[in-house]
């Protein structure tokens, strides 16, 4: 059978221009193990962006595999309405002693863009039920992803996404974010006061009455070209937002389980929020399933008699599915009994050092920049003047498809090239990754 054929006759392929698909047709995985996918002709791709940055610990993982299978002949799904399972009583207790301090309810969602949604509503319908009505507004950083639905699509900032649904998105209070790359106060990560932080300040104290809750993609924002900023915006920002009772939501969808070289890029700010959002590698890229994360005030402004009408009537289908939490329950094992964060965390150093060592002199790599095992390239049309590349030429795109044919999968954000690999990848997979970044780089550019 012609599976490619088949795949372009009736699948409309997600974040894809289809056009695309005549010079560069879907590749069909036949399987996977640990950081590579092997498609059906046995080409290998080293997964080094953790397939859309879910897959944790690698493909098919044993300890992972195990769990589901088991829990597959227990409980497949059951309502979550009334009815609970220990798979997901056990994860919540696990959990809540690894969250930032304070964090003790949780609402199971289906996938990021879910959860978002409801840490959205949670906040509006907390401060209406608590005497501030007034309080229906948003704020956001420019340049925020926090997904696709249509309330994650409105406090996301990333007009690509957003711009041609404008018309049906609710209106946002937006921040200029932080770029440490081009920032407009000429400071290096090195000597940066966060000067940046006094347009949240002053949006914050013009509109703090109105709006409910402020939220943000900690330390990385993701679709915005993996722009990495530090702990201390953070910091200011959990600051600001106490003082004016408007709570924050700390979108780690992304950032979550170690990306950042932390469990939570939170603890880089030693901040807690008052909505955490979660998923992606909260089951290792096996299952879809996400959290909003709360506090016990926040928690308690819901409780009440069912006359009252101040229950939080969110629901999901597959909120708090079996399968799921088993398979998040198994990561968190791994997590802390193979010391999976202290072996990614010594890796973290020798791959930024490689990348450095392979990359920073090239005429076109603009600024390089790193959290964790996260590294991003910046390339640039004039690296003097930081100027892109016209976005017409998509140099970015033409290196992700000449680095599939050398057999690593490299999807760019725009001409940003990123490493977001699973945390136990090897260093042998580190080398030829960034051996092949290079060489593609070269070959699109020289």
């Amino acid at each position: 059978m012609n599976w490619v054929e088949k795949d372009l006759q009736h699948i409309w392929h997600p974040c894809s221009q289809m056009k695309d698909y005549e010079d560069l047709p879907p590749i069909v995985i036949d399987h996977a193990q640990g950081s590579c996918l092997y498609d059906m002709n046995g080409n290998r791709y080293v997964d080094v962006v953790s397939s859309w940055w879910c897959n944790l610990l690698g493909h098919c993982n044993e300890r992972v595999n195990h769990a589901v299978k088991a829990q597959i002949d227990r409980l497949e799904h059951v309502i979550f309405a009334n009815f609970s399972h220990t798979p997901a009583i056990n994860l919540c207790s696990r959990l809540s002693p690894l969250l930032p301090p304070g964090l003790t309810k949780f609402l199971f969602t289906d996938n990021g863009s879910s959860a978002v949604e409801a840490a959205l509503k949670m906040s509006l319908q907390y401060h209406y039920q608590t005497g501030n009505p007034q309080k229906t507004r948003f704020m956001a950083l420019s340049n925020a992803y926090h997904g696709e639905t249509v309330g994650a699509l409105s406090v996301g900032g990333v007009d690509l996404y957003s711009r041609i649904y404008k018309p049906m998105l609710m209106d946002i209070i937006r921040v200029d974010g932080p770029d440490c790359y081009r920032c407009p106060y000429e400071k290096s990560r090195d000597n940066c006061q966060t000067e940046c932080f006094a347009a949240a300040e002053q949006a914050l104290a013009e509109y703090a009455d109105t709006v409910c809750a402020f939220i943000v993609e900690p330390l990385v924002q993701g679709a915005a070209g993996m722009k990495i900023y530090p702990p201390g915006y953070l910091k200011k920002l959990r600051q600001a937002c106490t003082h004016y009772h408007v709570h924050l939501i700390a979108d780690e969808i992304a950032t979550g389980f170690g990306r950042t070289g932390k469990l939570f890029a939170c603890e880089h700010a030693s901040v807690s929020p008052d909505i955490l959002c979660l998923s992606k590698g909260l089951t290792g890229g096996y299952l879809p399933m996400a959290l909003a994360v709360t506090t016990q005030p926040i928690y308690e402004a819901f409780y009440a008699d069912y006359s009252e009408g101040k229950a939080f009537l969110h629901s999901h289908t597959y909120s708090g599915n079996p399968l799921a939490c088993s398979a998040a329950n198994a990561v968190l094992s791994i997590l802390q009994e193979e010391r999976i964060l202290e072996t990614a965390a010594e890796n973290a150093k020798y791959f930024r050092q490689l990348i450095n060592d392979s990359l920073i002199r090239h005429k076109h790599v603009g600024e390089i920049r790193s959290i964790g095992l996260i590294n991003a390239i910046e390339l640039v049309a004039d690296r003097a003047g930081k100027q892109p590349f016209a976005s017409q030429r998509r140099i970015g795109y033409q290196i992700y498809k000449k680095a599939l044919t050398k057999g690593v999968l490299l999807r760019p954000l725009g001409d940003v090239l990123y490493f977001n690999p699973p945390l136990t990848i090897s260093r042998e997979e580190m080398d030829f990754a960034v051996r092949v970044c290079r060489e593609c780089i070269c070959d699109v550019l020289e």
